[in-house]
């Protein structure tokens, strides 16, 4: 039996693992999907918030100004790429600067440091190829930028190095509670008992409640469009640059990405959990609406368009607390934005509370440092060509976009929590991410793959489940 089960490996679960594994623990972190961060986690805006939107007192305000400060050191111990390049938030009137002061009071309050409105040469300094219909920004120096996948598997495997045990494939549907803990059921029919469970499930954190018999989560999934520009475009932004928020969310965003490129959006669409199509008119309004920030944004270097999910919580908060409907349930529901950048804080708490509630001694022998090998193309020339001479796998480009090698991919395929699929590789990796989107390396990929998993082509996938590539060969 663990001490404690989270269902649902996503950017809150693996932070709630990590942490947890820092005390007596032992942990499982259970995950439906054939690999991690595939939820809400998976697609988003990537920004590290200041924490200067949330409501004075709310969890949402409390945990996202904590998880802002946290995020260097955690970067750092995870080794997960991290940009601190600060916000702007924008305005176009006088009626908007009112606006920014009302965001700068309220950012004061919930304790976020060196915030300042800025206008004039000051501002067209920082950020050059703005719009001149800007009269003044927000600016919040604390802000950055990280990459989600990366911190979410770097936050699971450092979690796993200290003992936590991932399951993937492990789909909860019931769960049964008894005086010495719980059963919980998988969809496949394996079952993990626990003395404890947290809800870490995203989007579907209320369906799991009610596996519980709690009935208080109640959750509206919010639809985000996106684009994806080629990393020529990265010069546009300096700074994240938000527009003046609505009662819709924060709005319209440009900003760079830690790889490089630039990234626009999101759109708001009420939907539902699963729902990740996007539309062409939504994505067209996105791109019009980014250009009142940076008129000079050419459609013809965009690369990908994809769409993200909020789990936004009808208490726009987020929920993270015990279930008082069942003493075995522990709650982090409603991660909706800044949930990325709350996830350390967010963790940090949960453990501290279950910790508590179980107790637990903190650990002598926890190790914070993410044991992990660097990619080839954050090498230097010198490094890049010792390392090739040493294994020649490192001398094979597969991506000529991301310059990714043979080695890079064998190392994600051989790592604490291997790649299992295309998707996998890209997250890890970066294979198929650049402006080629897999044209020239995903052959290659799926080859290495099926060599390496030691299946047929006709079993690799590209996100798993019934996403296989090829059906066989022509000839037959």
């Amino acid at each position: 039996m663990f001490d404690v089960a989270i269902i649902g490996a996503g950017v809150t679960g693996a932070h709630v693992a990590r942490e947890l594994t820092r005390r007596s623990f032992s942990v499982c972190l259970l995950e439906k999907a054939d690999d991690l961060c595939m939820g809400a986690s998976k697609a988003n805006s990537a920004i590290v918030h200041a924490g200067f939107d949330a409501r004075s007192g709310s969890m949402k305000a409390r945990l996202n100004v904590r998880g802002c400060a946290l995020m260097p050191q955690v970067a750092r111990e995870l080794a997960v790429p991290y940009k601190n390049i600060g916000s702007l938030v924008l305005a176009f009137s006088e009626a908007e600067r009112k606006t920014l002061n009302e965001l700068l009071g309220r950012g004061q309050k919930n304790g976020v440091p060196e915030l300042e409105i800025i206008d004039g040469e000051r501002l067209f300094e920082r950020e050059p190829q703005i719009s001149h219909e800007a009269v003044a920004a927000l600016w919040a120096p604390t802000a950055g930028i990280v990459c989600p996948f990366e911190l979410t598997l770097a936050a699971a495997e450092n979690a796993v190095q200290n003992g936590a045990v991932f399951k993937r494939g492990f789909d909860v549907i019931a769960a049964k509670s008894d005086e010495s803990g719980l059963t919980l059921i998988a969809k496949s029919g394996e079952t993990v008992r626990a003395r404890l469970a947290v809800n870490a499930a995203g989007a579907y954190a209320d369906q799991v409640a009610m596996l519980f018999g709690d009935k208080t989560i109640k959750l509206e999934p919010r639809r985000g469009q996106y684009h994806l520009f080629d990393k020529i475009a990265n010069d546009k932004a300096n700074s994240v640059l938000f527009q003046c928020p609505t009662k819709a969310g924060k709005g319209i965003l440009v900003t760079q990405t830690v790889h490089g490129n630039l990234l626009i959006g999101p759109s708001m669409e009420v939907t539902e959990p699963d729902d990740t199509a996007t539309q062409s008119a939504v994505l067209n309004k996105v791109l019009e609406v980014a250009r009142k920030s940076i008129p000079d944004l050419n459609s013809r270097e965009i690369i990908t368009s994809f769409a993200g999910l909020r789990a936004h919580e009808k208490g726009h908060d987020l929920v993270v607390g015990f279930s008082k409907a069942n003493v075995r349930l522990y709650h982090t529901a409603g991660i909706e934005s800044p949930g990325l950048s709350a996830a350390p804080a967010v963790g940090e708490y949960a453990a501290e509370e279950i910790a508590k509630r179980l107790g637990a001694a903190p650990r002598d022998d926890f190790d914070p440092i993410r044991k992990t090998v660097p990619l080839f193309s954050s090498l230097k020339k010198a490094e890049q060509a010792a390392l090739a001479k040493a294994n020649p796998d490192y001398g094979r480009i597969v991506c000529r976009c991301e310059t990714v090698t043979r080695g890079d991919i064998l190392a994600a395929l051989h790592s604490t929590i291997p790649a299992v699929d295309i998707d996998g590789l890209k997250r890890r990796v970066r294979p198929t991410m650049g402006r080629c989107q897999g044209g020239f390396c995903g052959s290659i990929c799926a080859e290495i793959l099926a060599d390496e998993l030691g299946v047929p082509l006709t079993e690799i996938t590209k996100f798993g489940g019934e996403s296989k590539l090829l059906t066989g060969r022509l000839d037959t």
